[in-house]
C-alpha cells in the first residue's frame, strides 16, 4: 500500500506538482490531427494536466495551446477569430500568436505600446506519428519528438484512438500492467462469439491460453527507457509461455499479443480525476459502427459503455459468453478502474505477488518524480530514438527474463540493420 503522500505524489500532476514537472518535461500526444483539420479551423477546447487551454491551426498550419482565459478580462479564447496567424478574443479584439505574443490590442490607442507587455500562457503542438503532440515544459528544456517505430513507419491496418475515462491517469496505466487479470477479466468461454471480434487475430502457434495458467510469475527489469516486466506462465510441455510489456517513461505501455501485432496506450492526465487514453493500433481487423463489440467514442469522448449505464454488462451473456457480461477489453478495463473512484485510497488495498509490475511502476514514476524535484533531468530524454521498443508474446524454453528481453533486443536490431 502507499501512504497517503506517495498518492498524492503519483496522482496529483497540476503546475509545479513534482509528476506533473515530470509529465511536462516529455512531448506528449493530445488531439487526433481531425481535430483540427486545416488552417484557420475553428479552435478546440483541451484540458490536461489540470490546465485548461484552447489548441488550434494557424493560417500557416502551424498548431499551438494557448490558455483559454483571455489575458485581458478571462474571456474564453473558445470564441476566438482564428485568423491571419493568430487567434483573437472576440470580447475587445485582443490577439495572439502561437508564442502567445499579444500582436494587436484594437481597443487601446495606436501609440499604446501595452500589448508588448502582454503575454499569454502558450505552448508548442507538432503533427507526428499520427497524432497531434504537445509540449509544457520549459522552453530551454524542449526535446525531439519521440521516435516511436508507429512514428517512422506506415502500415495500412494502423488505427488511432482516443477517450475520456473517469480515474486518475496511474489506475488506467496500472491495469495496462496487470497481466493477471487478463485470465478472468478478458476471459471468454465462447471465443466463437462475435463480441470476441479480435479472435481471428489472436496468432495460431500452440500455447496455453491465459485462462488456463492465471497465476503468472511476474519479474521486472530496467531499461534506458523505463522497464519492462514479463509474466511467465507455464506449459503443459514444460516450456514458458512469456508476455513481456515496455513501460516507456513517462506513460506508455505495449501491450504483448499472439498475433504479432501490438497495442500502444498513453494513459495522460486530464487532471487528477480523469485520463486521456490515446492508442495506436495494429490490426487488419474492421473498425466501425456495426461491427459487433465495436465501442463508439461519444462527442464528450466518453465511451457509449460507461458508468451511468453500467458499462451494459449482460447477465446472462456473464454465464455463457465471457467473464464479465461486457462486451470488450476497453470498457471491461473502464469498468474496473472507474469503479475504484477517481482516485483510489491505496491506503486500503493489499497488493500481492501479482501486483509486482504496479509496485514497479509507481517506484520508478515516483523516483523520477523526486530526482526531478532535486534538479536531476530525466536521463531517457537524451536518446529519445525508442522506435525499437516491442513487446514479447511467445513461448520459449528461457525461463529468466533478463536474458529473454536482451535476446529479443538483438533480433529487434538485427531486423532493423536489414
Amino acid at each position: 500500500m502507499l501512504s497517503k503522500s506517495d498518492i498524492d505524489l503519483l496522482c496529483k500532476t497540476g503546475p509545479g506538482t513534482p509528476m506533473g514537472e515530470l509529465y511536462r518535461r516529455f512531448w506528449l500526444p493530445a488531439l487526433l490531427p481531425s481535430e483540427l483539420p486545416e488552417p484557420d479551423c475553428a479552435p478546440v477546447r483541451f484540458r490536461f494536466l489540470s490546465e485548461d487551454l484552447v489548441a488550434y491551426r494557424d493560417t500557416s498550419g502551424r498548431v499551438a495551446f494557448i490558455q483559454n482565459a483571455c489575458p485581458h478580462r478571462g474571456a474564453s479564447m473558445f470564441f476566438g477569430r482564428n485568423e491571419e496567424d493568430g487567434l483573437r478574443c472576440v470580447y475587445h479584439g485582443w490577439k495572439f500568436d502561437v508564442e502567445g505574443n499579444c500582436v494587436d490590442m484594437p481597443n487601446e490607442p495606436a501609440e499604446s505600446n501595452f500589448k508588448h507587455k502582454i503575454k499569454a500562457v502558450s505552448y508548442p503542438g507538432a503533427d507526428w506519428g499520427g497524432f497531434t503532440w504537445i509540449y509544457m515544459g520549459p522552453r530551454d528544456k524542449q526535446p525531439e519528438l519521440p521516435v516511436y517505430d508507429w512514428c517512422v513507419t506506415e502500415n495500412p491496418n494502423r488505427h488511432y484512438h482516443k477517450w475520456l475515462q473517469d480515474s486518475n491517469w496511474s489506475q488506467g496505466v496500472e491495469g495496462n500492467l496487470d497481466s493477471s487479470h487478463a485470465s478472468f477479466l478478458h476471459m471468454f468461454f465462447d471465443r466463437s462469439h462475435p463480441w470476441n471480434f479480435g479472435a481471428d487475430n489472436r496468432g495460431s502457434r500452440p500455447r496455453p491460453l491465459l485462462s488456463e495458467d492465471g497465476a503468472p510469475v511476474l519479474t521486472a527489469k530496467e531499461t534506458d527507457f523505463g522497464f519492462v516486466y514479463g509474466a511467465q506462465r507455464k506449459t503443459q510441455d514444460g516450456e514458458y509461455y512469456w508476455r513481456v510489456t515496455p513501460f516507456v517513461l513517462p506513460n506508455y505501455t505495449v501491450i504483448p499479443s499472439p498475433s504479432g501485432l501490438s497495442n500502444g496506450f498513453f494513459t495522460l492526465p486530464m487532471d487528477d480525476e480523469h485520463s486521456w487514453w490515446l492508442v495506436v493500433e495494429e490490426s487488419p481487423r474492421k473498425i466501425g459502427p456495426g461491427i459487433p463489440g465495436y465501442v463508439e467514442i461519444q462527442k464528450d469522448w466518453r465511451q457509449d459503455r460507461n458508468k451511468d449505464n453500467d458499462y451494459l454488462i449482460d447477465r446472462a451473456a456473464q454465464r455463457t459468453v465471457n467473464y464479465s457480461g461486457i462486451t470488450t477489453n476497453r470498457p471491461q478495463d473502464a469498468a474496473m478502474t472507474e469503479s475504484m473512484g477517481a482516485i483510489m485510497d491505496r491506503t486500503k488495498e493489499h497488493l500481492a505477488t501479482s501486483d509486482m509490475a504496479i509496485i514497479f511502476m509507481r517506484r520508478v514514476m515516483m523516483k523520477a518524480a523526486k530526482a526531478l524535484a532535486a534538479g536531476i533531468e530525466p536521463p531517457i530524454l537524451q536518446h529519445p530514438n525508442w522506435n525499437r521498443i516491442m513487446p514479447v508474446d511467445a513461448v520459449s524454453k528461457e525461463a529468466n527474463l533478463a536474458t529473454l528481453w536482451d535476446d529479443h533486443v538483438k533480433e529487434m536490431e538485427r531486423a532493423n540493420a536489414r
